[in-house]
């Protein structure tokens, strides 16, 4: 499940509140790469992004609602799913993209503490899970056409292939400190298309 924005630098278009909102997104984010959730402060952020702390309180209003809005952002300026013709092809595509995003200094600072925030606001992790629901639903027609080519089980649950591939990446991340480099998306890529193939994501299993 890819997230990798297109062009991290650009603005979309729509006047002097797109370019606020972006500007702001981006400061909430760097704050909160370099400091984490436990000190992300709305004053801060508006700092950050030169824009006046009433716009900030009055458009966002609170911490979990600028983090909120951060991820869904991140969604929608996520990469599109890669299409190669073969499962192992697009999945390996999704793992390097999923890859090169925790492997950034920033982003994988920013996603180490959004998920640390999710741990203990319910509001955060209701944000997360919805970003991961948008970047899983991208990717999942990969698998279905590979079920429609008859390289998985009719029965095998799309989500779940996707999930599994950036699975062990995360765990690299949060937990062992292994390197995340390409060798490691291509065998978590590797692993799920192996698991599917034998049915381990069937959804009569």
């Amino acid at each position: 499940m890819g997230f990798e924005s297109a062009d991290p630098g650009t603005i979309r278009p729509g006047g002097r509140t797109a370019r606020v909102r972006a500007g702001v997104l981006r400061a909430a984010g760097d704050a909160l790469a370099e400091q984490g959730f436990a000190h992300l402060d709305l004053a801060d952020v508006a700092r950050r992004a030169e824009v006046g702390k009433t716009t900030v309180y009055r458009r966002w209003g609170t911490l979990t609602g600028l983090v909120t809005d951060l991820l869904m952002d991140m969604a929608e300026q996520s990469l599109p799913r890669t299409e190669t013709g073969s499962l192992l092809g697009d999945l390996k595509a999704n793992a390097r993209l999923v890859q090169r995003t925790l492997a950034d200094v920033r982003q994988g600072a920013l996603f180490k503490a959004v998920i640390a925030a999710a741990t203990c606001d319910e509001k955060t992790a209701e944000a997360l899970r919805r970003f991961y629901d948008i970047r899983v639903q991208e990717w999942a027609p990969c698998v279905q056409q590979a079920v429609e080519r008859g390289e998985l089980p009719e029965d095998t649950d799309t989500h779940e292939v996707i999930r599994a591939v950036s699975a062990p990446l995360y765990y690299r991340l949060l937990t062992t400190g292994d390197r995340l480099d390409e060798a490691a998306a291509d065998q978590a890529a590797e692993a799920a298309v192996a698991a599917a193939r034998a049915g381990a994501y069937r959804r009569s299993a």
